[in-house]
């Protein structure tokens, strides 16, 4: 069975996370929920039914040394959504939120990971924003951003998050398994 780790930061489709998992293990993917401390505080209410459903505990701190890790390793990894900041964390190498951290790592290990940014149109106009998408492009995350990928709304604007669309992505990443 495939491993997918599902990381998600503090943007409004984080709150759609259970039909995702759902839709995860409907391809036959084991999901581990990772959270952004953030996210992990706006989905508070919610955590013991994400751990229950996903059939791990949901992470958003580091363990502590010594510690056993309580999932599996990853087979592939989807950071959705992925706000400005995390986006830019991540490309940096800026490690603090354990999210951030796996998933840089991930680069080294070449674990396969798809990010697809959650963004309003002005954070977009920020020069950091761009560069940081082609440095983890250059790094070899398949970013889905842009034309065939999340497209920024303008600020304040809700659109349906393309979830189908990242789902479809890690499927062609990991491609058939045994």
């Amino acid at each position: 069975m495939t491993t997918l780790y599902l990381f998600g930061s503090a943007a409004p489709p984080v709150l759609e996370v259970s039909g995702v998992i759902d839709q995860a293990q409907g391809r036959g993917w084991d999901v581990c929920l990772g959270l952004t401390p953030t996210a992990a505080r706006w989905l508070e209410a919610d955590l013991p039914a994400l751990e229950e459903l996903a059939g791990h505990p949901v992470r958003w701190e580091y363990k502590q040394p010594g510690e056993p890790d309580v999932w599996p390793p990853a087979d592939v990894i989807l950071f959705a959504p992925a706000t400005f900041n995390t986006v830019n964390e991540w490309a940096l190498g800026l490690t603090s939120k354990f999210v951030v951290g796996v998933a840089a790592e991930a680069i080294g290990k070449r674990i396969p990971t798809v990010a697809m940014p959650c963004v309003n149109a002005a954070y977009v106009q920020h020069r950091a924003f761009n560069q940081s998408v082609t440095e983890l492009r250059e790094m070899g995350v398949t970013v889905l951003y842009g034309a065939g990928g999340f497209v920024p709304n303008e600020p304040g604007e809700r659109r349906p998050y393309p979830w189908a669309l990242a789902l479809d992505a890690v499927g062609a990443v990991v491609g058939p398994r045994p």
